[in-house]
């Protein structure tokens, strides 16, 4: 039997802020298009990356004051906002410092400090007034846990301004379509790669997140719990399936932390999360299967 054509035949692979992008669009991508998404993920990068010198993130860190943030920022610090107060604080953009002194510091030196570090709470360390963040001492922020999921977003709605009806954006697994039939993605399996748990249908954005991830050390990941400083151990894999990526990035940031609950009091999405001892979760309205 011959396989249905792909519905999505034109793509775009490339390397940025460190990882894998590709694009797969119904309609062919142009270079001027192509090289525009290339330059906005960049200016994202040199506004919120703490992983160089010259980024707005970095100058935050060095001096306190008032600082002007794009436009962009409101939308990222209204969800980690709602994140930080649905978790009790520990999903925090404050956290940079924990983790740089873990190891996961702009070199990759992967070498803890042996410094221990106490995140600051969000209302003795920063003010955002929705234009300008105001810092009252040197904070090193990291939106890691949502903002890769909020840059598929952006270049999602610069393909659909440009006329791409059916489109897929994929961020290294932040995942957020526009158009066409439901995805089917497959939930890796984090202790062995080469499997998936199961199967989700998704309509507009699927996040995932998994300790197994940007691991090092002994028991040293990404993960990090702001209330503590230190890396999560109960919670090993999630998966969020919500309207933007930017809900759906940060929440499955969330589900090592909350009670789903409590998180959907203030988000509507789906969800699975695998727990170290193999059980997993799904919520009542989870569109897909799993294997487990």
């Amino acid at each position: 039997m011959t396989p249905p054509p792909d519905p999505r035949p034109h793509g775009l692979s490339f390397e940025a802020i460190g990882t894998g992008w590709q694009i797969d669009s119904a309609d062919p991508i142009d270079d001027a298009l192509a090289n525009a998404i290339r330059e906005r993920i960049a200016e994202f990068d040199i506004t919120w990356s703490r992983f160089r010198e010259d980024s707005l993130v970095a100058r935050v860190a060095s001096t306190p004051g008032r600082w002007e943030f794009p436009a962009e920022a409101s939308a990222l610090f209204d969800v980690y906002r709602r994140l930080y107060e649905a978790t009790d604080a520990a999903v925090s953009p404050l956290v940079g410092r924990a983790m740089e002194n873990l190891g996961y510091d702009r070199a990759y030196s992967l070498r803890p400090s042996g410094r221990s570090t106490s995140v600051p709470a969000w209302d003795d360390a920063f003010a955002w007034d929705g234009t300008a963040l105001t810092t009252i001492r040197p904070v090193l922020l990291d939106v890691g846990a949502a903002g890769k999921g909020y840059l598929v977003d952006i270049v999602l709605g610069m393909l659909v301004d440009a006329g791409h009806s059916d489109v897929v954006v994929d961020g290294s697994g932040d995942i957020r379509r526009a158009g066409g039939d439901p995805l089917r993605v497959a939930l890796e399996h984090p202790v062995d790669t080469s499997k998936a748990i199961g199967i989700a249908h998704v309509t507009d954005a699927i996040c995932s997140s998994a300790t197994n991830r940007r691991a090092w050390g002994s028991g040293l990941h990404h993960v990090i719990d702001a209330t503590t400083g230190l890396p999560t151990q109960n919670v090993i894999a999630t998966w969020a399936v919500a309207e933007t990526a930017l809900e759906a990035d940060g929440l499955a940031t969330a589900l090592f932390f909350a009670d789903p609950a409590r998180l959907g009091e203030r988000f509507d999405f789906q969800w699975v999360r695998m727990f170290a001892t193999g059980r997993v979760e799904v919520s009542s309205d989870f569109d897909g299967e799993l294997f487990t």
